[in-house]
């Protein structure tokens, strides 16, 4: 079938490009530009052959329209009627010295419009892209599915079906255990063609909760590993959601979005006049070989939103070192604890400082069955809550505060206010001993922005820990279907969010949902940093903390360093090195340390001080050996980040198989080096020989270290 370019444009160092064929179906196509002139000179000459039809940019279905045919019913819902019979209508370009803005508009005779957006800020090595439907019909019709980005035709640059020449990425997570990379090829999907371009090929994958990153996160990426060519996503949305990747002819499809009536049960009635648009699609390209390189790209989006509001909080700008008091008390923070806490660190270089949860405990009832009516504890707080944050400020600390908003336990009054509480089939939605408020519900506004936004005016808090520690499930009651449902509850909860930042200018926003079941981009755009992991002092730290720099900007990843006064000086660097691969959050017995230990301790601070800019501005690379297990590790992890200012390489052993050497590449070049510090334990002979480092004298057991090149 014959295709036409409908325009080019070079956005940073990727190429987007819009094209239709005969029935005006329209497909967007991404290169890396690097490589674009002499791959598509091979295309256009038909060197490269393939046998594809274009795939429409904007992937939705309506109820009542014909599915595809070839068994994609219940699988998926992509390239159906509803999609067969749009037709491009016009394409408007919006440019300014700051952004260009590409609006591809497409029309079907019954009266639907679609709009596919793609936003590109200048230099960014990304784009976004939404969608959006217009129903201009006469009546009302039931979206079943609308997704947020596609892109067809995966790859051009390989003959016919690109045979054993597609890697399909997708990273995986468990509560403590985020950010596992699984890398299958297309072929062990299942995603190649039959003998015949017959039967749909599908894999379909996401999470359908609140909790968006409670088995995967939501990233997928494909792999061209003959032409080191990536193509790859983030949705930018923090309830249920889906990627999917297609084939039904030698091109590979993939797309995502929202979860769709299939995997989500959600369909959303438009009625005649209205419009809906999707969560955003951050999407990128490159021509690499290393997944680091190519994440890297999507993750600078949430660096750019952090960065966008250093102007609120400027402190944030040196990473700012946290004290968290959860891992020193376990939920029982008192005004008298607290204060033993502050004179122990007082002059240890601490900023914030954070009375996690625990603070409205009431006798008898543990802190997670009593959260949601948020009555200072007069037990922990005899003298009221003003004198323990006064005394916090004293010290010169932002002080900071534990919040769980959208639920309430089972100890609780709010527990019982069921008429403003989430319903499932006309019942209180119950997780074990939890609920939820309805956000949707004015009543549920007014009550947590008199708790929520009341406490932190009344007590000048400049920092507030949201923590999520329950997921809604499949939906709720109140919508077209219990996704929407869910989708409008979340949506709420993140209006509620954005009110905070309004009402109290400038406040710190922790991410947290029971460590990182909300680690996408949505969350992470409208908050300064998440918690990384409910892992507080497993062996696995540095390993999720390493893998999540796949996901998210390491300014934006709060890691926890918790010392106890059992700590060996080993244990203690290995502790605080893992945490200089993101923020660092320091807990534990820091009221009982000894001397010695606290000298350990002061120095991993002083040398976390010295390597933040190049956290902040770095680019990293991971090296080591096979992780099979993250629970029981073995072998080695070494963090390389490099920025103009120097480089940072964390390195931990696993406790077994460790080599006595191990070699990783710096990318020095014929720089001048001017110096080379050393946090460690004991001494390690160090050279750099080359553009590598060497490392020699490592055991056997698990111990960490980093080292700063300037």
């Amino acid at each position: 079938m014959e295709r036409v370019v409908i325009s080019e444009y070079q956005l940073s160092d990727m190429i987007v490009r819009y094209i239709k064929d005969e029935e005006d179906i329209v497909s967007l196509q991404l290169f890396p530009k690097e490589i674009y002139l002499e791959k598509d000179e091979a295309v256009g000459k038909g060197s490269i052959t393939k046998n594809t039809k274009n795939e429409n940019l904007v992937q939705f279905h309506l109820s009542g329209d014909t599915y595809n045919e070839a068994y994609a019913a219940g699988s998926s819902m992509r390239n159906g009627e509803s999609v067969r019979c749009m037709r491009y209508n016009g394409q408007d370009v919006k440019e300014s010295p700051e952004k260009t803005e590409i609006h591809t508009f497409l029309r079907d005779e019954r009266g639907y419009k679609t709009e596919h957006i793609l936003t590109h800020k200048k230099d960014a090595p990304y784009i976004e892209i939404s969608c959006v439907f217009t129903n201009e019909s006469d009546d009302s019709v039931s979206l079943e599915m609308l997704e947020s980005f596609s892109l067809g035709g995966l790859t051009p640059y390989e003959n016919g079906d690109s045979p054993e020449s597609l890697e399909i990425v997708r990273i995986r997570s468990v509560w403590s255990g985020e950010g596992r990379v699984d890398r299958r090829n297309a072929e062990e999907l299942m995603l190649e063609t039959a003998w015949s371009d017959h039967a749909v090929r599908c894999e379909k994958y996401g999470q359908v909760g609140s909790l968006p990153v409670n088995h995967w996160f939501p990233f997928g990426a494909v792999y061209d590993k003959k032409n080191h060519v990536w193509w790859g996503a983030q949705i930018a949305h923090n309830a249920s959601w889906q990627m999917e990747f297609y084939r039904k002819d030698d091109g590979l499809g993939f797309s995502g979005g929202l979860a769709d009536r299939d995997f989500g049960h959600w369909m959303k009635t438009i009625k005649s006049g209205e419009s809906f648009e999707t969560p955003r699609a951050i999407v990128s390209t490159a021509h690499t070989e290393s997944m680091d390189v190519f994440t890297e790209r999507l993750t600078e989006y949430g660096r750019d939103c952090w960065e966008a509001e250093l102007d609120l909080h400027p402190s944030e700008k040196e990473l700012p070192i946290i004290f968290n008091e959860y891992c020193t008390t376990w939920g029982n923070p008192s005004h008298e604890n607290i204060k033993d806490i502050l004179e122990s660190i007082r002059g240890r270089g601490f900023s914030y400082f954070v009375i996690d949860c625990g603070w409205y405990k009431q006798e008898g009832i543990p802190w997670d069955k009593g959260m949601g009516d948020y009555e200072v504890s007069p037990m922990l707080f005899p003298d009221g809550l003003e004198k323990t944050v006064g005394m916090i400020k004293d010290e010169g600390y932002v002080p900071g505060i534990w919040f769980e908003i959208e639920n309430v336990a089972e100890a609780a009054k709010a527990y019982r206010e069921t008429e403003h509480l989430l319903k499932k089939d006309g019942k209180p939605l119950t997780t074990y001993f939890r609920r939820f408020w309805d956000m949707r519900d004015p009543w549920v506004h007014d009550y947590l922005t008199e708790k929520v936004i009341g406490t932190l005016k009344k007590y000048g808090f400049g920092y507030m820990k949201m923590d999520c520690n329950e997921t809604i499930g499949i939906g709720c009651d109140g919508a077209e279907s219990l996704g929407e449902g869910l989708r409008q509850d979340i949506e709420c909860a993140t209006s509620f969010i954005r009110e905070i930042k309004r009402e109290v200018p400038g406040i710190i926003l922790e991410n947290c949902a029971s460590g990182g079941h909300r680690l996408e981009p949505l969350m992470m755009s409208i908050c300064s940093m998440a918690s990384f992991s409910d892992a507080h002092e497993c062996p696995e730290i540095p390993i999720i903390a390493a893998s999540l720099h796949r996901v998210i900007h390491p300014v934006q990843s709060q890691i926890w360093a918790v010392i106890r006064k059992s700590d060996t000086a080993e244990r203690i660097v290995y502790s605080i090195s893992a945490a200089m691969l993101g923020r660092l959050c320091i807990s534990g017995d820091v009221t009982e340390l000894s001397g010695e230990q606290w000298d350990t301790l002061q120095r991993g601070i002083d040398f976390y001080k010295k390597a933040v800019l190049i956290i902040r501005d770095g680019k990293s690379k991971i090296y080591g050996s096979e992780i099979r297990s993250f629970r029981h590790p073995k072998g080695w992890q070494a963090v390389v980040r490099k920025s103009v200012d120097g480089i940072l390489i964390v390195v931990h052993t696993f406790g077994a198989e460790v080599p006595e050497e191990i070699e990783v590449e710096t990318g020095i070049g014929q720089t001048k080096i001017e110096k080379v510090e050393i946090y460690e334990s004991h001494k390690h002979e160090v050279e750099i020989k080359d553009e590598c480092l060497v490392i020699r004298g490592l055991r056997e057991c698990f111990e960490g270290m980093a080292i700063i090149i300037k």
